[in-house]
């Protein structure tokens, strides 16, 4: 038995290639690894066949480059003769917070009529603890008719992407992996040592304890957000500055890790994976009160921007009905092309209840849509400006030229800080 784990990796199966399968997809082909990527999108997979990519982060010469060793699809049957297959689908929650893993469930049902004897199997979309073991391997083994941990390998490995980051990528970032047995493993950590080269692979006792990892990572980022959120408005009532704080709290060498405020937690995993938490806990009778605390406070934040920018128009004798706003930025990070959760969207949807009139300029994000309307990304101009009753700054992207919007917008409402070293009168910072 123990022999069939000795594999060698030459052909690799991805399935969903969104930001964490794709770049994930390149990396074994680069690896020398002949790969075959699958989602459901054929835009996306006609985008890859001829050399284009759709992600920020991954060029069309990155897709290129291995474009003989990569074979996008959108059939399932292309997993055939593969010895190892990671699933990347979404994870997103539904409406009520509940987690939806619809597409993992649909990913099992149709990978399972080709899992062969000896493969591994890994699951890497973001979920609750109990996932891969409570819904993934009894689909795999009834529609396979193989046992996992005999006769197939299953294990569960967090994905870490980071968008925009330019220090850490799947080469140089610690990888988790937990297989529903020792062999299980040992044999997903042989796989990603083709491609995560300069950092360590740890082992854990199981995939229950990978999945709640990963949760508990953006946990404490979700939480540290919400309380510098908090930290911002007590610090803007007692009139001081909450970024001069926070830079002379992260002087101190130790016990201390600085977070920013902002807007409100955006993204595919920082809003999303606490709630997958706090309902997992709920199932055996565990309330967690700081997630649902902090889910609160962010969740508020948008709110509290256009307060914020209520005030300080009617401080000048303005109304917010029928004002012009600028939004520059809907994406929820910088220089990311990915809009899901961001808190510009809530921000205009408030500012447009009140009859309010907005714009928005996104470089990476032509057309957005969120609840019933939908809005395009306007030329950046001087004229533009110099037009809006009020700027505000929601997402930071690099290319923005603060000190040339300063000069000429009335008034700048900035929700990052990017642009309290410039002292001007016409900046309101949150």
């Amino acid at each position: 038995m123990e022999g069939q784990w000795e594999v060698t990796d030459k052909r690799v199966s991805v399935i969903g290639l969104g930001y964490a399968g794709l770049p994930l997809a390149l990396a074994f082909a680069r690896a020398g690894i002949l790969t075959v990527g699958i989602d459901i999108s054929e835009e996306k997979v006609n985008l890859l066949k001829n050399g284009k990519s759709y992600l920020t982060d991954v060029n069309d010469d990155q897709v290129r480059q291995v474009q003989d060793l990569f074979q996008p699809t959108t059939d399932y049957a292309a997993v055939e003769g593969s010895t190892a297959v990671i699933i990347c689908v979404p994870t997103p929650v539904k409406e009520a917070g509940e987690p939806d893993v619809s597409a993992v469930i649909n990913a099992g049902e149709r990978l399972g009529p080709f899992v062969k004897r000896g493969m591994l199997i890994v699951l890497q979309s973001t979920t609750f603890p109990g996932t891969t073991e409570e819904i993934l391997r009894p689909i795999l083994e009834r529609r396979s008719g193989l046992q996992a941990g005999q006769d197939f390998c299953l294990a569960y490995s967090p994905e870490r992407i980071d968008p925009g980051n330019k220090e850490y990528n799947l080469t140089n970032t610690p990888k988790l992996v937990g297989g529903c047995a020792s062999c299980c493993s040992e044999r997903a950590k042989r796989l990603f040592e083709n491609i995560v080269t300069k950092a360590p692979i740890y082992i854990l006792t199981s995939p229950r304890v990978a999945e709640a990892a990963k949760l508990f990572e953006n946990t404490f980022r979700f939480i540290n957000i919400a309380l510098v959120n908090e930290l911002a408005y007590i610090c803007r009532a007692l009139g001081i500055s909450v970024w001069e704080v926070l830079d002379a709290a992260a002087t101190k060498p130790f016990g201390f890790t600085k977070f920013t405020p902002g807007p409100g937690a955006g993204g595919h995993c920082i809003p999303v994976d606490p709630l997958y938490l706090l309902w997992n806990g709920r199932r055996f009778n565990q309330e967690s009160r700081f997630i649902q605390l902090a889910h609160e406070i962010n969740n508020a934040m948008p709110h509290i921007i256009v307060n914020i920018v209520a005030d300080v128009l009617n401080e000048r004798g303005l109304p917010v009905r029928d004002r012009t706003f600028l939004i520059l930025g809907v994406a929820y990070k910088p220089d990311v092309n990915d809009p899901r959760h961001s808190p510009a969207l809530p921000i205009m949807d408030l500012l447009m209840r009140k009859k309010g009139i907005v714009f928005y300029h996104d470089p990476f994000i032509d057309k957005i849509s969120f609840n019933s309307w939908t809005a395009e990304s306007v030329p950046l101009s001087q004229e533009l400006l110099h037009s809006c009753d009020c700027v505000i700054i929601v997402t930071p992207h690099s290319c923005y030229d603060w000190r040339w919007i300063v000069d000429n917008a009335r008034l700048v409402v900035d929700t990052r800080g990017v642009t309290r070293h410039l002292m001007a009168k016409n900046v309101v910072l949150l």
